[in-house]
């Protein structure tokens, strides 16, 4: 049977029969394959008829040609209060887009439905206070739909006004292209690189877990929040996201709540040809519970789907919403035209009469308005919060001294007293130790007297030396701890730690070997951009790590880091560095660090304690070797002793060399030129060792200088016999520096 030969459109008796007989499936292929409106019309109103229907958004032609107001009028959605306050976020969207001529409307149109009910019925956050502790966390890991968020943020009661929206993408707005942690009021996390934010969700929600664990008490829950992430079909193409949900199932994370949004659309258009993974049973192999085939456009289903997830203790779940990109746009919903470009004043004009929003650009009557508005709900949320935090405070004042402490980010009382322990310990190790080793020596005292220190690994925990000892790993079912084994997942750690840090009350640090850095590169550039104290721990430094040969060998990649804006690359020469370099990544209140540590022993060199600020300005005078010295040698980390070796040589000869150790060159080139100068004075040659590339050292030497490293990648062999053979021992070093001196 055919359609054509089914019963009169009007005889809704027979259609159901017909429904009864053909079942669902055979009547929705049908539905897909019409082309006449009407047709369509009427099926949808059979299909709603039948008690056992529930509404879908069918991935067809049929429906992507249907304009919203046929959709309304063929009964498919309704026109209610909740869909006039979604079409308040799609008209904003489309208007800044349009005003901006720049950006990304097809999303916020898409997911408006699914905004509203969320944050509508379910969010808890106060727009008066964006930082309240026990806020809910909401992510847009789908960055570039921005104006939904800065539509949800308006609309709530932020203090983003229109005129914010109306300079969307604009120098300095509070509206940026993508959101930026810090610029808007009520943002979490900078998102934009796709994948990322969802890895940032698994962050917060780690945070919230480990936090609860560690404040709360049976009669006083002051930790119990959600976090909830926005995401589409790019960010789990990314590779990122198999890493960072993969390791939330494994944790169980039930308090992590995700919406996919999917559309079937990417930039070069509907995805199938190159994304046709089976997401739901993908995420259910990762232990996620997924709730399937939600209409992303019936605020019902998504009030179950919600409802569902909220109450869900088993790990954490995945909401996948069938939706149409660019929903209302009569000519562009359903294609790639509306998903990075604005949609034009004629196709805004009848957007505007499909969804029956008669209203001006940027214009949001009262009651639209009223229905937004979060403050009132949010200040007594947090009214609530806060009575119940003061009756915690006095059954428990240590612990919410403790956790008011860790929220604010600041440092214990007696922090003074364990960073002199820190350095008097390191002091006292007159022996060879790798500075791998000393880091572990280092982290072990800090955590006694900093309980936020949150640690991790990408599976390299005894070769990183970040398994101290009592460190505490979480495992599903047992998430009070202080460490996190990532597994082989570099680019996860990363962007895991940047939620982490950006949720507050733990200061986290994660490592893996410095070559695999590039695989976390763009996680790092992210902590960088956002100013948050993600303190990245990178061992087995260069060609000295021996026998594993170049894949492993880090050469180019001190440099590389050095060219991030605000990230401080720390390279410590032994122990007392390493005090130093850890003090001052935990101090740091504006940015990443990245603590660059060797695989093989490095001898201690001779100290005093005085030296120790001198150390934390970047560079300072290791070895004199004389009051005016005939050559200046700048060395880092592990070419340090080698570095002090050559000047001794030179000073058996009565010729003397000063040696610069330059812990991190980041501080020593952010130095007053006159400083500077003090270490290095003008007119004395200048030699340069690092066992890396030399192009970095060549400013600071100049034309008449010199830079030792190694400009090729390694080779596989023993420490010793790589050493001599990229020119890395003393004779050589002494040869290289004589010609200097010779001129």
């Amino acid at each position: 049977m055919t359609f054509e030969s089914a019963p009169p459109l009007g005889d809704v008796w027979a259609l159901t029969e017909m429904w009864k007989q053909w079942g669902f499936e055979s009547l929705r292929r049908i539905f897909c394959k019409t082309r006449n409106l009407t047709h369509v019309k009427a099926l949808i109103r059979v299909m709603r008829s039948a008690p056992a229907f529930v509404p879908r958004v069918p991935t067809c032609g049929a429906l992507k040609r249907l304009s919203y107001a046929a959709l309304f009028q063929a009964g498919y959605v309704a026109m209610s209060e909740r869909l006039s306050l979604a079409n308040a976020l799609r008209a904003l969207a489309m208007d800044a887009v349009q005003q901006a001529n720049s950006g990304h409307p097809g999303a916020p149109m898409g997911m408006a439905d699914i905004a509203e009910v969320l944050w509508n019925d379910a969010l808890k956050h106060n727009p008066a206070n964006p930082l309240w502790a026990d806020r809910d966390r909401f992510v847009l890991s789908n960055g570039h739909g921005s104006m939904l968020l800065y539509g949800l943020l308006h609309l709530s009661g932020y203090d983003l006004p229109l005129d914010e929206l109306k300079r969307f993408r604009q120098l300095h707005s509070k509206t940026p292209g993508h959101p930026e942690v810090d610029v808007t009021p009520g943002v979490e996390t900078t998102t934009g690189p796709l994948g990322q934010g969802l890895a940032n969700a698994v962050g917060f929600a780690i945070a919230e877990t480990v936090l609860a664990s560690a404040f709360n008490r049976d009669d006083h829950r002051i930790v119990d929040h959600n976090t909830y992430v926005f995401l589409g079909d790019g960010c789990l193409m990314e590779g990122i996201s198999h890493e960072a949900c993969a390791l939330a199932g494994t944790l169980g994370l039930n308090k992590l709540i995700a919406f996919y949004d999917d559309n079937n659309i990417s930039i070069d258009g509907e995805v199938e040809g190159w994304f046709a993974d089976d997401t739901p049973a993908r995420f259910e192999a990762y232990g996620w519970q997924v709730i399937r085939r939600v209409n992303g456009h019936d605020p019902r289903e998504i009030e179950i789907a919600l409802k569902t997830a909220r109450d869900f203790e088993g790990g954490p779940t995945l909401i996948c919403c069938k939706t149409l990109i660019g929903f209302g746009s009569p000519n562009k919903q359903g294609k790639e035209t509306c998903h990075g470009a604005p949609l034009g004043a004629d196709e805004i004009a009848l957007t505007r009469a499909a969804l029956d929003w008669p209203h001006a650009p940027f214009e949001i009557p009262d009651a639209i308005r009223a229905g937004w508005d979060a403050r009132d709900a949010g200040a007594k949320a947090e009214a609530d919060w806060n009575q119940r935090f003061a009756t915690y405070a006095k059954a428990y004042p240590d612990l919410a001294a403790e956790f008011t402490r860790r929220m604010a980010g600041e440092l214990p009382a007696d922090w003074s007293a364990t960073v002199q322990a820190l350095i008097d310990q390191a002091l006292a190790m007159d022996k060879p130790i790798a500075t791998r080793k000393s880091s572990k020596a280092a982290i072990e005292l800090l955590v006694k007297g900093l309980p936020e220190l949150f640690g991790g690994s990408a599976d390299l925990s005894e070769s990183n030396g970040t398994d101290f000892k009592g460190h505490v790993p979480l495992r599903r079912g047992s998430l009070k701890g202080n460490y996190v084994n990532y597994g082989v997942r570099e680019f996860g750690m990363s962007a895991i730690m940047n939620g982490i840090a950006l949720h507050g009350g733990l200061i986290p640090f994660g490592a893996t070997f410095l070559t695999f850095s590039d695989y976390a590169r763009n996680a790092v550039r992210m902590a960088a951009l956002m100013k948050r104290r993600s303190i990245f721990v990178y061992t087995h430094d260069s060609i000295a790590l021996g026998e594993d040969g170049p894949t492993h060998q880090a050469v180019e990649h001190v440099s590389a880091l050095r060219l991030m804006p605000n990230l401080e690359v720390w390279r410590p020469a032994d122990a007392f560095e390493t005090a130093i370099a850890w003090q001052q990544a935990i101090e740091r209140q504006d940015g990443p660090s990245a603590l660059i540590l060797t695989r093989q022993n490095l001898p201690p060199q001779a100290h005093e304690a005085a030296q120790a600020d001198a150390a934390r300005n970047g560079a300072y005078v290791i070895h004199a070797g004389g009051v005016t010295p005939a050559l200046v040698i700048a060395a880092t980390g592990s070419e340090v002793a080698l570095a002090v070796d050559v000047a001794k040589v030179f000073g058996e000869q009565g010729t003397a060399v000063r040696v610069v150790s330059i812990p991190c060159a980041d501080r020593f080139f952010a130095m007053p030129r006159d400083a500077r100068a003090e270490l290095f004075p003008v007119g004395v040659p200048r030699l340069a060792i690092e066992a890396g590339v030399t192009h970095y050292w060549r400013a600071l030497v100049g034309d008449d200088g010199d830079v030792i490293g190694v400009d090729s990648f390694g080779e596989s062999a023993p420490y010793g016999a790589l050493m001599k053979h990229f020119g890395l021992t003393i004779e050589a070093v002494v040869a290289r520096a004589e010609a200097l001196l010779k001129g």
